[in-house]
């Protein structure tokens, strides 16, 4: 039986002159439409906005918990089952012949910062301390808060969230899209990883809505990943001197040290994204690799080593064994406070952080596949979904469990509890070092969380800018540049300033919605894709025989 050749050629109408030259203006537009009106409607009718994001937020976050936890858990699934099928492990996301464009260090740097850096700075601290206060074995009774029987279990919960789970469905979503761009030649945008499923329609309406759909998803999953770091990169100015001015009476960043911060950071970050992948970004990512690994050394030799090893493996160990229970159980209420509590718990942190992943997917697997050419899908899969893991792991022990281990003997006496998320590294190393010692070391973190916040922002605005282009990775023009720069700034600062970091938390999980499903497609279409090539191949070795 024949079987029919793979879509290679997927026209997507761009402008040829004029502003919106090498442009889809269909895309472009409507992405542009969509971002600025929800920037005036948060700015204009702040009280109405938060109102509406939130009853959203409430509805998906009760309707769709099963979704997210098993679409999450379906990643898992298909990154194991790509890199151990024989016929995809050793496929090239490109031509046979085609090598890596980047090393090792500066593919993983570049991965890692794009993927994790900056909120590794805000929760490798704040969430082990969180989840050692209450997580699910707590609030069924397995388990004290605040006690040494309940330290494996706040690693245990920390891991779920940014472990295995968070970093395969960023690896499925980079190999959907290098598959397709660099194997059969379709564009590098969202529509060509769906290819198989709905062919030459993709050109279309059709494909023009997903892309519309990739880009606003991107833009709230970013804005989120600022949020939580302009909070601290506040904290941190603040911290070093520069004034209490940034600070309002509740400790958190003030309306004036968010416009401060925000324009810091996006100018900072737009002028890199001006430069390019080889460029800004590489040499940024190579930066935040070295200072992190000073910082995680830091760690391994001033703070608790002891108690971190022990976090290490024994909250792997409890992690592994525990994963299949975890990436599978969705809590229902059943009309008892322990049961409210559950579905409470896992809405605000699981379905949260499955949202935030499937938010952040579109623009980290485009960042994933463009710095990935060359690679088989085994390398990428063990790259992209388990090495990076593995740091956060590490990251997690040493740091968080430096705070544990300050808390459980006293020395804390409550002051890593007691300040904001973004405040818990700082508060941590005042305690551990001198003064003086303690200044110098927040400059570093300030710098590190400077770094980390522009190579996410600028590679976030090349991505939306490639897929804005129907795919081309070519330089763009410097006015769009310019416009997401300014837009993905003034997402974040106009959400901060009229609801907090929950309200770009709800914009974002309204979001991220769609694209899950996309993400689903593109998982599909992959194996589609991969399964039918090795019928191809099966039938000419036939014919030549």
């Amino acid at each position: 039986m024949s079987i029919k050749p793979p879509l290679t050629d997927l026209p997507i109408k761009t402008a040829d002159r004029g502003f919106y030259s090498g442009f889809s203006v269909d895309v472009t537009i409507s992405s542009k439409l969509a971002v600025a009106g929800l920037v005036l409607w948060a700015v204009a009718f702040p009280e109405q906005a938060g109102a509406v994001l939130a009853g959203f937020n409430s509805f998906i976050l009760s309707n769709f918990a099963t979704w997210y936890v098993y679409v999450m858990a379906a990643f898992v699934i298909a990154c194991l089952g790509l890199a151990f099928w024989p016929s995809a492990a050793r496929l090239k996301l490109g031509e046979d012949h085609d090598e890596p464009e980047f090393s090792r260090f500066s593919w993983f740097s570049m991965m890692f910062g794009a993927g994790i850096g900056v909120g590794m700075l805000t929760w490798a601290v704040a969430e082990p301390i969180y989840h050692f206060n209450t997580n699910p074995d707590v609030i069924q009774g397995f388990a004290s808060s605040k006690e040494m029987d309940n330290y494996l279990n706040a690693y245990k919960w920390s891991y779920l969230h940014w472990g295995f789970t968070a970093w395969s469905s960023y690896a499925i979503a980079g190999l959907g899209l290098g598959f397709f761009a660099y194997r059969r030649g379709l564009p590098l945008t969202i529509r060509s990883s769906l290819a198989p499923l709905f062919g030459e329609r993709l050109s279309g309406p059709l494909g023009h809505v997903i892309d519309i759909v990739a880009v606003i998803a991107t833009i709230l999953g970013v804005a989120q990943m600022l949020g939580f770091g302009v909070e601290q990169f506040v904290s941190g100015m603040a911290r070093i001197g520069i004034g209490d001015w940034l600070l309002n009476e509740q400790g958190t960043a003030s309306s004036l040290g968010i416009i401060v911060a925000v324009l810091i950071i996006m100018g900072a970050s737009t002028l890199s994204a001006l430069s390019g992948v080889g460029k800004g970004i590489k040499w940024l990512s190579n930066l935040n690799m070295v200072l992190s690994t000073f910082l995680l050394g830091f760690f391994l030799i001033f703070g608790s080593t002891w108690f971190g090893l022990n976090a290490l493996f024994g909250g792997f160990w409890t992690y592994v064994t525990a994963l299949p229970e975890m990436i599978f159980t969705v809590y229902q209420s059943n009309g008892s406070e322990t049961g409210d509590k559950l579905v409470g718990w896992q809405g605000g942190w699981t379905v949260f952080y499955w949202a935030w992943w499937v938010a952040f997917a579109p623009f980290v697997g485009l960042f994933l596949a463009r710095i990935s050419k060359g690679r088989t899908v085994r390398e990428f899969v063990l790259g992209a979904a388990i090495a990076p893991a593995i740091m956060c792991f590490v990251w997690f022990s040493f740091a968080g469990g430096t705070a544990i281990d300050l808390e459980l003997n006293g020395a804390a006496n409550g002051a890593i509890f007691s300040v904001p998320d973004g405040d818990k590294i700082f508060a941590m190393t005042d305690l551990m070092l001198s003064p003086v010692l303690s200044w110098l070391m927040a400059v570093l973190i300030v710098v590190l969380l400077m770094t980390y916040l522009v190579t996410s922002a600028d590679s976030a605005v090349l991505i939306v800018n490639t897929i804005n282009a129907a795919g081309d990775e070519g330089p763009k023009a410097r006015p769009h540049i310019l416009f997401w720069g300014a837009a993905l700034g003034l997402v974040v600062g106009a959400l901060l300033l009229v609801g907090g970091l929950k309200a770009i938390q709800t914009a974002m999980v309204i979001g991220a919605l769609p694209f899950s499903i996309v993400m689903v497609l593109m998982c599909i279409a992959l194996f589609k894709a991969i399964y039918r090539d090795g019928l191809r191949e099966r039938a000419r070795r036939q014919a030549a025989e």
